[in-house]
């Protein structure tokens, strides 16, 4: 039986400012009407019999995560939260150990959630021909068919001494990114694959081999896994254990150091989208070769990627750039020069910006809010209550809050009084007064939110109860 275990713990910087801390690439929808998390699950139709799937994930996007998984209704086994990132082999640790209590046998497939393969057909072939040199014990990595001499990607080099084509490879050895002359020698010889991060392995010899090479992070991984706990949907792990570990790759920690690597070559069309240039080489371009989303109105403009999500954007005389609007943010670049986008948000982080970390419109487990005003004294949200969803009881030390309804029906608990509010109706929310705000109908309620005080952080939240297990 192969157990699917997605990877979801990444940033995706480079993708700013459509991607956010708070809200990664792969929680995004990039390339179609699914989000790319999703799509990595709709994928495994194409490999058959399969057990539940495994994902793990940071535990700030737990409730994206848990959404969109669910909506795709995809067999759950685990959603392992991560208390900090460790890298991809601490997380396939954890996932091989909870796999070996429940599946002994079983070989797990690990796919990072932020992956484009369009031909998922050729991608079931691929993971059926390594799935046999995986029961035998081999650890199998996809390596990726190279069509252009790629600096940005890692290689793995393989025997092709044998005549005719095999279906899997020994590994000869994993090499790092190369320079152009270097990639261009590569991809001439024919024996390097670009390094894809998807791999086939039994979950027990994953273990044998991590035990092998890095004990370490093998005990730490166990500790915390030992002292996890169930929260709603969820399995969180112990934070001082999990951070105890190394923090390292699957590739670093063991695929580099086995005598049992394998590779099966993969040619299904993948892409990474590590950049904005990356999004554009992967999606259909008009007669001008433009990608144009939203709102866009353009005049002699050619190979253009342009993003907008909240407004009308226009260009002018305009050739290979990338424009990305957002609510809060503008990014404007040369798509050769994309990858520097990561130094942009290296300077937000530096200087503390929030709009490296969450968008104007920040997700909750009940909802939304969108920030839509902000002063010193004051702030204006506007707000949207799922379904049978409810905000937390709780109060505010600095602030004062209004509440307008314009949408649907809202149940406000104030102190020790419940009220209904209907649309085009108010209440207040005086400071320091416990309260709570529930949707009890059948379509998403909305209102606009007054804040005044002195302070209008969003750590000034003190919570009695909540049903989603916040603190």
């Amino acid at each position: 039986m192969i157990i699917p275990v997605i990877l979801s713990g990444g940033s995706g910087t480079r993708l700013w400012p459509l991607s956010r801390s708070l809200y990664p690439k792969q929680l995004l929808s990039l390339t179609g009407e699914n989000t790319m998390l999703q799509d990595t699950v709709f994928r495994l139709a194409s490999i058959g019999e399969r057990g539940p799937v495994y994902c793990v994930c940071n535990e700030s996007h737990r409730f994206l995560v848990a959404e969109q998984l669910h909506e795709t209704g995809a067999d759950i086994g685990e959603i392992i939260l991560e208390p900090s990132g460790r890298n991809t082999a601490p997380a396939a640790a954890i996932a091989a150990l909870l796999i070996t209590q429940k599946y002994p046998g079983a070989v797990m497939l690990v796919l990072p959630a932020d992956h484009v393969i369009p031909d998922t057909e050729a991608f079931g072939a691929a993971v059926a021909a390594g799935k046999s040199a995986a029961e035998a014990g081999e650890l199998v990595t996809f390596g990726i068919v190279a069509n252009s001499p790629e600096t940005g990607y890692g290689y793995i080099r393989v025997s092709s001494d044998s005549e005719g084509e095999k279906t899997v490879y020994p590994v000869l050895e994993f090499v790092e990114k190369p320079d152009r002359e270097t990639a261009e020698r590569y991809l001439a010889s024919g024996d390097y694959f670009w390094n894809s991060g998807i791999f086939l392995f039994k979950a027990e010899v994953y273990l044998l081999e991590l035990e092998t090479h890095n004990p370490a992070m093998l005990a730490a991984c166990r500790e915390a896994l030992e002292k996890s706990i169930e929260d709603l949907d969820f399995l969180r792990l112990d934070a001082d254990a999990f951070c105890a570990s190394p923090s390292d790759s699957i590739d670093y920690a063991v695929m580099e150091k086995t005598t049992r690597a394998a590779l099966v070559p993969l040619n299904a069309g993948w892409n990474d989208v590590g950049s904005w240039s990356a999004l554009w080489n992967v999606q259909e371009r008009d007669d001008a070769g433009n990608i144009k989303k939203g709102d866009v109105l353009l005049h002699d403009v050619k190979n253009c990627y342009i993003h907008a999500a909240s407004r009308l954007v226009t260009a002018v005389g305009l050739e290979g750039h990338i424009i990305i609007e957002t609510s809060d943010a503008v990014l404007v670049a040369s798509r050769e020069c994309v990858q520097d986008v990561k130094v942009l948000v290296e300077q937000l982080k530096k200087n503390e910006r929030d709009e490296v970390m969450t968008h104007r419109r920040v997700c909750r487990p009940w909802g939304t809010y969108e920030t839509v005003d902000a002063s010193e004294r004051f702030k204006v949200k506007r707000i949207t209550v799922n379904p049978g969803a409810a905000l937390s009881l709780q109060k505010h030390h600095h602030r004062a809050e209004h509440w307008i309804v314009v949408r649907g029906t809202a149940l406000v608990t104030v102190e020790d009084k419940t009220i209904i509010l209907n649309e085009d109706q108010s209440t207040y929310i005086p400071v320091g007064a416990f309260h709570r705000l529930e949707n009890t109908g059948t379509t998403p309620l909305e209102l606009i939110e007054v804040q005044s005080g002195s302070y209008l952080g969003e750590d000034d939240i003190v919570r009695v109860d909540d049903r989603y297990g916040r603190q």
